[in-house]
């Protein structure tokens, strides 16, 4: 049976792109009714904070160095949320473009399950190397303004460029991406809704 993990990166209960994602999911339900999906509402569950305590355990544990009682805590408290993290056999992201790029929510979670030794490894003649191939994901960005293709005035995105290559990163090669961009500056919104909703769902039939 394969494992789902939905990771929410939007604050907002009416977003489009969560709207996206959750459809992409309920038409894997319609294939398989027993699928198995942990819904990671990201601005919903706090994250522990990876500040100084966290990094110096960090610095101690590939530095062959005994942790302090605190650093013990806070490198579990990471441990934890990469667990769940790697636990999933498969992955669904919905991404809200914030200022040209990802929420920052996101990029703490990011911060966190991206450790070495757990999401990568290093080789000094090799380089980086991710640890989570064989796995699969999904991925839903939109942005409000800026599409593909617009002048600068529109905006840029740097969104997207940054979160296809943390994937590539920790090993995730295997993925589909939709784009509903722009969500504002559209005629139609409804229909342009419907129409993402519509190629999510056949997304699935293929994923």
């Amino acid at each position: 049976m394969t494992t789902f993990l939905h990771v929410n990166a939007s604050a907002r209960p009416g977003s489009l792109s969560l709207a996206i994602a959750e459809n992409f999911l309920d038409a894997l339900r319609d294939r398989d009714a027993d699928l198995e999906v942990d819904k990671w509402n990201l601005f919903a569950e706090p994250l522990p904070q990876f500040g100084s305590v966290a990094a110096e355990a960090k610095m101690a544990v590939f530095g062959g160095q005994d942790q302090t009682a605190e650093q013990v805590a806070a490198w579990d408290a990471a441990r934890a949320v990469f667990d769940r993290f790697a636990a999933a056999d498969a992955y669904v992201f919905n991404i809200p473009m914030w200022n040209a790029g990802v929420p920052y929510i996101l990029k703490q979670w990011i911060d966190i399950v991206t450790q070495p030794g757990w999401a990568f490894g290093f080789d000094p003649a090799e380089g980086y190397s991710g640890l989570m191939a064989g796995k699969r994901a999904f991925v839903v960005y939109t942005s409000g303004v800026y599409a593909p293709g617009v002048s600068i005035e529109f905006g840029a995105d740097f969104a997207s460029t940054f979160f296809d290559d943390w994937l590539r990163f920790v090993g995730i090669a295997d993925t589909q991406t939709l784009r509903f961009a722009p969500t504002v500056l559209t005629a139609t919104p409804e229909e342009d809704l419907a129409q993402h909703i519509e190629l999510a769902r056949k997304a699935a039939v293929d994923f």
